[in-house]
């Protein structure tokens, strides 16, 4: 996803709806996990996923890599076991140090070739291709992934414009391979590693074909999207995105079924 889901578009379960049908191809009941450390495992970030999750027909579990001196499990087993892991949005550069810290990155390649469904927005999205356009650092620039898929990826493309031009530009540069831009709302399937189709939860959410043309500015190709439908009595809006900074500062308000557990974790409006 280029952004969306539970961390952005807490009126519209459209995509998050989309995850979980993938992952009951795997089991009536699909066992998800979401990893929040790019959001340095935001509490409010896993309350949202289990508001978003809870009610629904799934196991949902969360996995705090900073928390497991107090909260220690096994992780390989733990997520191997998935049929789906969910990662948020946050710091791709911290996320993907953290990762390797902990061996994630060889766990994640198992999964991947285990069927697994992995799914994610922002930093949760670029972390699977060769390279993305982070603003971990601040200002937008070219970063690694684990390159489980080819090419890269830059999310927030309509919601974040500053990234936009310095993407075009580490294309046209070979900084980045080919790849695709990603609108908030939107979101490219992959199987293995060819790209079946592009999902939206709103008509206005699309993404672009980026590829190198040339000496001059790479060309920007429209895929074809199909809009998810959205429950009767859901308007779709967006709220604001769940970035970096947004991450930092925790202003939001909680889903109604978290307020409870929200205001004894310290947490208010």
């Amino acid at each position: 996803m280029g952004g969306g889901g539970f961390a952005m578009e807490p009126g519209n379960p459209a995509l998050d709806g989309f995850v979980l049908e993938l992952g009951a191809a795997r089991r009536p009941d699909p066992r998800i996990c979401l990893l929040p450390t790019a959001g340095g495992d935001s509490e409010l970030q896993i309350q949202r996923f289990m508001a978003t999750f809870g009610d629904l027909p799934c196991e949902p579990t969360s996995v705090s890599l900073f928390r497991l001196g107090r909260r220690p499990l096994p992780l390989r087993e733990h997520l191997l076991a998935q049929d789906v892991i969910y990662v948020g949005g946050g710091s791709l550069l911290n996320m993907l140090a953290v990762w390797r810290a902990h061996g994630l990155d060889t766990i994640m390649s198992e999964a991947w070739h285990a069927g697994i469904v992995l799914a994610g927005l922002s930093a949760g999205s670029m972390c699977w291709f060769q390279g993305g356009i982070t603003c971990s650092s601040g200002a937008p620039m070219p970063a690694a992934g684990l390159g489980l898929l080819p090419g890269s990826n830059s999310v927030h493309y309509d919601g974040e414009p500053h990234r936009r031009p310095r993407y075009l530009e580490a294309v046209r540069r070979g900084e980045l391979d080919d790849g695709y831009g990603v609108d908030d709302g939107a979101a490219l399937l992959f199987a293995g590693t060819q790209l079946i189709k592009v999902v939206a939860s709103r008509p206005s959410a699309g993404a672009v074909c980026v590829q190198r043309h040339g000496d001059g500015p790479p060309a920007e190709r429209p895929l074809p999207v199909r809009v998810l439908a959205v429950p009767p009595g859901r308007d779709g809006a967006a709220a604001a995105p769940f970035a970096v900074s947004e991450l930092r500062q925790m202003r939001s308000r909680p889903p109604a079924g978290t307020r409870r557990s929200a205001r004894r974790a310290g947490l208010h409006d």
